[in-house]
């Protein structure tokens, strides 16, 4: 196993640090394809969704929703054979809907008085409709729905959807095969990953479809003639998910374009080398563009944490994504101090970053001058996979740089700031008739100045 090592020094001055710098978005050469599908969707509506799902997913499908009954089935299912992972989840779901409750309760409304008798004001109020998505592969990411239905319950809004991506219904898969056999064609019922539907339950997820990709995303965007349309799509995806979200924002909002994962871990000789190894290698398991750094003023954390990595990995079942991941993207800075290393953390802005010492002055400072992150995890046993997944933060965060202009998912991309005026006191109104006139006719908007002059002149009669 191989992880570049080099002084911070040394690091600056060569390629790979400009690189180490820049957005790490997805594949952009999806773009094509992706308009394609969207088109298709906004202009066939269903029938485009069935082509989609019979070409990209095998599955010839007639209908999407996938029944409560069924869901409420799955999570019983789930809650009978595996009751400490329901327990679990359960335990996930709770903290964050109380994390996004508390969130809530710091989105105010006002009203003040700005001028005598002319009051301004703001109130905060949810979209009607959000959609999650949530993908499948071979690890369904179901505990992304908690981390989407959560903040959107708590904002208030009315109907929450998920879409994700179909499987084959088990009871369907025997008729299938005999009806292949003699050269028939079955009904499939609309189904998705077991333990995602049950999810969907224990979180009450208004309605659940089977589908997935980007004619989700285009789904939820445009709404077809079963998909209702929504106002904010949230939740993460492959490079074709995130394309699409990127060219429908605008028709609806979207948390953000998220690039692949990271985290940038700050450790001193106070930190447990097995804890900071077994961080970075949960980081790098995601996927091989996921990227896992550490940053120390210690050779002696350096060399031990590179024996536990090698430790530790041996015992993953399926290591390649992980030691790719390492070998193409990790990186272990040597600094000559703690302050140089939050000065590159804050430059990378990090979707996860760790300040992995002891409760010091030191710390303190660290976490003072930490400002451009998605999540912060503070001392050793803070660790970045209990924000994944139960202690209440959300997990879909910004990447590749986007920490420096926004924050994860939560309450706020289900909320509109709206602004209000009313006012009755004339005098005042004359005061900012004659400023406003003023500024209108100064940018040759002569309708606007009339607009306030009208006012102004009224007034006086």
């Amino acid at each position: 196993m191989t992880i570049k090592t080099l002084s911070t020094e040394n690091f600056l001055r060569t390629e790979a640090a400009k690189a180490f710098f820049s957005p790490r978005f997805s594949d952009n050469s999806v773009e094509e394809s992706v308009k394609t599908i969207l088109e298709k969707v906004a202009s066939e509506g269903d029938a485009a969704l069935r082509n989609f799902s019979k070409h990209f997913d095998k599955l010839d499908l007639h209908s999407f929703e996938i029944p409560l009954s069924e869901r409420k089935k799955a999570a019983s299912e789930l809650k009978k054979t595996k009751p400490e992972l329901y327990k679990a989840i359960q335990f996930s779901y709770k903290n964050a809907l109380r994390f996004a409750k508390k969130q809530k309760k710091s989105f105010g409304n006002f009203e003040m008085e700005i001028a005598k008798g002319v009051f301004t004001g703001q109130k905060n109020i949810p979209v009607e409709k959000a959609g999650i998505y949530v993908p499948a592969g071979r690890y369904p990411l179901f505990s992304s729905l908690i981390m989407g239905a959560a903040p959107a319950q708590a904002a208030g809004v009315e109907k929450i959807i998920l879409c994700t991506p179909p499987r084959l219904h088990p009871k369907d898969a025997q008729e299938q095969e005999h009806a292949e056999k003699n050269n028939k064609k079955i009904a499939l019922k609309p189904w998705a990953d077991e333990t995602t539907l049950a999810v969907s339950y224990i979180c009450k997820i208004d309605t659940v479809y089977a589908l997935g990709g980007a004619q989700a995303i285009a789904a939820m965007a445009y709404g077809t003639e079963t998909i209702p349309q929504v106002d904010v799509i949230v939740g993460p995806g492959n490079k074709y998910v995130a394309e699409a979200k990127r060219l429908v924002y605008g028709k609806v909002g979207i948390d953000f374009i998220a690039g692949p994962t990271e985290v940038f871990i700050i450790a001193d000789e106070s930190a447990r080398a097995s804890w900071v190894a077994a961080d970075l290698l949960a980081q790098a398991e995601h996927d091989p563009d996921a990227q896992a750094i550490l940053a120390t003023n210690s050779e002696k954390l350096i060399a031990e944490v590179k024996t536990e990595i090698q430790k530790q990995i041996s015992l993953f079942p399926e290591p390649e994504a992980a030691l790719q991941s390492l070998k193409e993207n990790g990186l272990i800075l040597l600094c000559k101090d703690l302050d140089e290393a939050i000065e590159i953390a804050n430059k990378k802005a990090p979707e996860h970053l760790e300040i992995a010492l002891d409760d010091t002055k030191e710390r303190k400072k660290l976490v003072e001058k930490a400002r451009n992150y998605g999540s912060l995890f503070i001392g050793h046993e803070a660790a970045e996979v209990f924000g994944d997944y139960c202690a209440g933060l959300n997990h879909t965060l910004p990447t590749s740089g986007s920490a420096r202009f926004t924050g994860g998912l939560s309450v706020r991309h289900f909320i509109k700031t709206l602004t209000t005026l009313r006012a009755h006191n004339q005098e005042s109104i004359q005061e900012i008739a004659k400023h406003s006139a003023l500024i209108g006719r100064s940018e040759g908007l002569i309708g606007h100045a009339r607009a306030a002059e009208i006012r102004f002149q009224n007034s006086q009669d």
